[in-house]
C-alpha cells in the first residue's frame, strides 16, 4: 500500500511539473517579402531560428521525436499578419500520408497545426492546420460543459501552400490579422502550441509537451512572447451571392406547375466593430443548397432533432451554444400553428398549401471577446408571416395564418477567469405577434477549476417564462438546474452530476427540450492506460450509472448501469465493448397523455465495435449491439458496417449499411376514443448510404451522397393501457397502426474555390419518399417502389464572391 501511495504521489507531481514547464519562443518581426508557395527559401526565414524539440503525446506519451523524422518550424510577423513555415522530415517520401479531402476534412492526412491562445486565458483559442497537399482546416476552441471543444464550422480567410519532397514535406502559411482576434496591448504574449500528425504511424506530437491525462490542451500551451505594436486592420468583408434554382416535381395537375424556377441575390457581411467584436449579417439569406435532412420514421414521443446545416448558424457560434439552450433549427422552422390547419378545414374545402418552414427575412450576430476576457454574443433573426391556403369546391381560396412575424434573440456574456474557468449569463427570447405567446429563458452558468487543474465544479441554473401561454393569457414560469463535480485530470477521473426540471420549465421555443418534471443523478468513472505495451497503445475503461425520478410527485422513472472498455491496438485498430443493465421502468411519455404511465420492461444490453487502421487504403468500421427485454422476451439488434476505399489521393468511395431489427417490441399505437392503444410489434429498419468523393485539386471537388432509409412496423396484437400502467388485451380494436416508410435522397455537389473565400457551387438534389400502412413487401421491393415514386429534383447554381476592404484599398493604390 505504501508503494502504491508513493507511486501515485510521484505520478501526480510529475503531471503538475509537466504543466509548469511551458516553452517560450521570442516573436521576430520581419521586413522581408515572402511568397507563399510552400517552399520556405526566402531570405526572411533565415532571420529566425528553427523551433525544434517536439514530443509525442499519442500513442507514446513523452517520447522524444525521432531525429530522422524531426520537425522544424519558423515563425515571423509584420504589420499585416503572421508568417509560418516548416519542414516535416520523413525517412522516405512513401512515409507521407496525403489525401485531398476538402476544407476542414482531416481524412488520412499528415498535418501541421498551430494553436493560438491569444488572450492567454487557456479556454479560448484559434487553430490553423495545413496538409502536405496544401488543404486548410481551421477552428475556434472554446469550453463547454464537457471540456474544450473545437468548432470547425468557423472559417477564416488565409493563405497556405505545401510541397512534397523526397525526404519530407514543407509548407508556408500567411495568417492575416483579420483572420484572428487579439487584444490591443502594445506588447503581447500569446499561448502557442504546434501539433504534428504522422497518420501512417498514428503519431501525434506537440512542441510544448502535452499530457493526455491533464484536463484541456490549451492549459498545456507554450508562449509566443513579445509581439510588439500589432494593429488589426479594418475588418470589413462582403460576400455577395447570386443563385439560380430550377425545381421539378410531377404534380401533373392542370392548375399546378411541375417546373418552377427562381433567381435570388443577397449578401453576407462581416464587419469588425472593434478588434474584439465582429458583426455578421446575412441579407436576403439563401439556404437552398444546404445538405438535405436524413429523414427517419419516428416512433418516439419526442421530435427528431436534425443537424443544423446552414452556415450562418453554425459558423462562429461557440458563445451561443453554451448551456444547450439554442437549437437554431427553430429559426425558420415549422410554423407555430402548422398542425392547427386541419381543424379549420370545412367539409367542402381542401388544403392547397401549408408550408413546413417559415421564411427567414434576415439574421445578424455580434460576437467577440474583450481584452478583459469578457465574451459577448448577440444573435437576432426575423421570420416572415406564414400562411396556409385553403380552397373550397367553387375554387374560392382563403388564407389561415400559421405563423406571425417572429423575432428571435440570443444574448450571451461569458467571463473567462483564472485557471481556465468561466462564468456565463445567457438569455434567449422569442417575440411573436400580439395574439401568440412570447418565450424567455434566462440562465447562469459556471465552470470552475482549481489552481492545479485537477478538480472541477460547475453547473447551470435556468428560468423559463412563457408569457401569455395559457388560455387566460397567464404566464407559465419554470425552473431547471444542472450541477456537477469531478476530477478531470489524471489517469483516474470521475464526474457526479444532478439535473432537475420542474413541471413548468420549457426552453423549446428556441432550444431543443423534450420533457420537463424530472430529477436525475449521474455518475461517470474512467480509468486510462496511456503507456503502450506490446499489444495495445492505450485503453480507456468506464463505469456509468444514472437514476431518474419524476420531480413531482417524486416517483421512480428509470435507471441505467453500464461498463465499457475501448482502446487502440498496436496495429492502430480501434476496439471496444459495452455491457449494461436497466431495471424496470415507469415510462411517463410513451402514452402521449399527461398523467398516464406505461410500466415498461427491464433489459440488459451488450455491444462490440472495431475499426481497422484508417491510414490504409481500405478500412472498415463495424458495430453490433443486442438488447434483451423481459416483456414478451423482446429482442432489439443493431448492426452497422461502414467501409471506405481510397483509390488514390483524389478519389474515394464510402459505403455503409445499418440494420435495426426488433421483435416483440411494445409501444404506443394510437387512440380509440378515450382508450390509449398499445401494440406488440416487429420493427425493421435498414439504412444504406454511399458517399463518392473526387477532388480535382485542393480547391475543386465533386461529391455525391446517396441514402435510402426504410422502416417497417408490423403489429401482432393490440392492448389497452390500464390506469395502473399495465396492458390489457384488446381484441376489438380494428385500426391499422402498421407503418411502412421510405426515404431516398441524392445530394451531388460540385464546388470550386476560384479565389480565397469565393466559390461556385453547382448542386443537384433528388428526394423521394413514401408513407403507407402496407407492410407486406421486403426491402428490395420497397427500394424499387421508392425509385419509381414521384421525385422532387432541384438543380441550383450559386456564385459567392469574397471582397475584403483592405485588399480592395491596396488595389486602388
Amino acid at each position: 500500500m505504501r508503494k502504491l501511495f508513493t507511486c501515485i504521489i510521484i505520478f501526480w507531481s510529475f503531471s503538475l511539473s509537466a504543466q509548469k514547464l511551458a516553452k517560450e519562443i521570442p516573436a521576430v518581426r520581419t521586413l522581408s517579402v515572402i511568397k507563399i508557395d510552400g517552399v520556405p527559401d526566402e531570405q526572411g526565414w533565415k532571420e529566425v531560428p528553427a523551433v525544434l524539440g517536439f514530443t509525442e503525446f499519442r500513442p507514446s506519451p513523452f517520447r522524444k521525436e525521432d531525429p530522422e523524422n524531426r520537425t522544424e518550424i519558423r515563425m515571423l510577423y509584420n504589420d499585416e499578419g503572421i508568417y509560418l513555415s516548416g519542414f516535416c522530415f520523413e525517412r522516405t517520401k512513401d512515409s507521407i500520408s496525403s489525401e485531398l479531402t476538402g476544407r476542414d476534412g482531416f481524412g488520412n492526412n499528415d498535418f501541421i497545426g498551430f494553436v493560438f491562445d491569444t488572450y492567454m486565458d487557456k479556454v479560448n483559442g484559434f487553430e490553423y492546420f495545413v496538409t502536405p497537399l496544401g488543404e486548410q482546416m481551421d477552428a475556434k476552441v472554446s469550453p463547454n460543459l464537457e471540456g474544450n471543444s473545437e468548432d470547425f464550422s468557423w472559417n477564416a480567410v488565409w493563405k497556405s501552400a505545401a510541397k512534397i519532397h523526397e525526404n519530407g514535406w514543407s509548407f508556408e502559411i500567411f495568417l492575416p490579422f483579420s483572420a484572428i482576434r487579439f487584444s490591443k496591448k502594445n506588447i503581447q504574449d500569446w499561448g502557442l502550441n504546434i501539433i504534428r500528425r504522422r497518420a501512417k504511424t498514428g503519431q501525434q506530437l506537440a512542441w510544448n509537451t502535452i499530457d493526455v491525462t491533464v484536463n484541456g490542451f490549451l492549459t498545456q500551451s507554450g508562449v509566443w512572447k513579445n509581439l510588439e505594436n500589432i494593429k488589426p486592420p479594418i475588418r470589413l468583408q462582403f460576400s455577395p451571392y447570386l443563385s439560380f434554382y430550377s425545381n421539378h416535381y410531377p404534380y401533373n395537375k392542370p392548375d399546378v406547375r411541375n417546373w418552377t424556377s427562381s433567381i435570388n441575390g443577397g449578401m453576407d457581411v462581416k464587419y469588425g466593430i472593434s478588434q474584439a467584436l465582429t458583426l455578421d449579417m446575412t441579407l436576403i439569406p439563401d439556404f437552398g443548397q444546404v445538405q438535405s435532412d436524413n429523414q427517419v420514421l419516428n416512433l418516439s414521443p419526442f421530435e427528431v432533432k436534425f443537424n443544423e446545416n446552414r452556415s450562418f448558424f453554425t459558423e462562429g457560434t461557440e458563445l451561443f451554444n453554451r448551456g444547450n439552450l439554442l437549437y437554431t433549427r427553430r429559426i425558420g422552422g415549422t410554423p407555430l400553428h402548422y398542425y392547427d390547419v386541419q381543424d379549420s378545414i370545412h367539409f367542402n374545402e381542401h388544403l392547397l398549401t401549408n408550408p413546413t418552414e417559415s421564411r427567414l427575412i434576415n439574421a445578424t450576430k455580434i460576437s467577440g471577446r474583450l481584452q478583459s476576457g469578457l465574451g459577448i454574443g448577440f444573435l437576432n433573426a426575423i421570420t416572415a408571416t406564414q400562411y396556409a391556403i385553403i380552397e373550397n369546391s367553387q375554387g374560392v381560396q382563403r388564407k389561415i395564418q400559421t405563423n406571425p412575424v417572429t423575432n428571435y434573440n440570443v444574448f450571451v456574456l461569458n467571463q473567462s477567469l483564472k485557471h481556465n474557468s468561466s462564468i456565463s449569463i445567457i438569455n434567449t427570447n422569442v417575440l411573436r405577434g400580439r395574439n401568440d405567446y412570447k418565450a424567455n429563458v434566462l440562465a447562469g452558468l459556471f465552470d470552475l477549476n482549481d489552481k492545479k487543474n485537477m478538480w472541477n465544479v460547475g453547473g447551470k441554473v435556468a428560468f423559463s417564462s412563457l408569457i401569455g401561454y395559457s388560455a387566460g393569457k397567464e404566464n407559465l414560469n419554470g425552473y431547471s438546474h444542472n450541477l456537477y463535480f469531478g476530477k478531470t485530470s489524471g489517469r483516474f477521473s470521475f464526474n457526479l452530476s444532478e439535473e432537475l426540471s420542474d413541471t413548468k420549465f420549457n426552453s423549446n421555443d428556441l432550444g431543443y427540450y423534450t420533457n420537463n418534471n424530472f430529477l436525475s443523478h449521474f455518475v461517470h468513472i474512467n480509468y486510462n492506460w496511456v503507456k503502450p505495451t506490446k499489444w495495445y497503445n492505450n485503453i480507456n475503461a468506464g463505469i456509468n450509472g444514472s437514476y431518474t425520478q419524476l420531480y413531482m410527485p417524486l416517483t421512480y422513472q428509470n435507471a441505467n448501469f453500464n461498463a465499457s472498455i475501448n482502446g487502440q491496438l498496436k496495429n492502430l485498430w480501434q476496439v471496444g465493448a459495452i455491457w449494461g443493465y436497466e431495471p424496470g421502468t415507469n415510462n411517463f411519455y410513451e402514452a402521449r397523455t399527461p398523467g398516464r404511465v406505461f410500466k415498461g420492461w427491464s433489459d440488459w444490453f451488450a455491444g462490440l465495435m472495431f475499426q481497422s487502421n484508417n491510414a490504409k487504403k481500405y478500412f472498415v468500421y463495424s458495430e453490433f449491439m443486442m438488447v434483451s427485454r423481459n416483456l414478451y422476451h423482446s429482442k432489439r439488434y443493431k448492426a452497422s458496417f461502414k467501409q471506405t476505399y481510397r483509390f488514390n489521393q483524389k478519389f474515394s468511395v464510402s459505403q455503409s449499411t445499418e440494420l435495426q431489427p426488433q421483435t416483440d417490441n411494445v409501444g404506443f399505437a394510437g387512440f380509440n376514443g378515450n382508450d390509449i392503444i398499445f401494440g406488440r410489434r416487429n420493427i425493421s429498419s435498414v439504412e444504406n448510404t454511399c458517399f463518392i468523393k473526387y477532388n480535382f485539386n485542393n480547391r475543386m471537388a465533386l461529391t455525391t451522397s446517396i441514402r435510402h432509409y426504410w422502416s417497417r412496423v408490423t403489429y401482432k396484437e393490440y392492448f389497452t393501457l390500464g390506469n395502473s400502467g399495465t396492458l390489457e388485451k384488446n381484441n376489438s380494436f380494428t385500426g391499422n397502426a402498421n407503418e411502412n416508410f421510405n426515404s431516398l435522397k441524392v445530394d451531388a455537389v460540385y464546388t470550386w474555390q476560384f479565389a480565397p473565400g469565393s466559390f461556385i457551387n453547382l448542386v443537384w438534389k433528388n428526394n423521394a419518399g413514401s408513407f403507407e400502412g402496407i407492410t407486406t413487401v421486403g426491402y428490395l421491393k420497397n427500394l424499387e417502389n421508392t425509385i419509381a415514386s414521384p421525385q422532387n429534383n432541384n438543380l441550383s447554381l450559386k456564385v459567392i464572391y469574397f471582397l475584403d476592404y483592405v485588399s480592395l484599398k491596396k488595389r486602388g493604390k
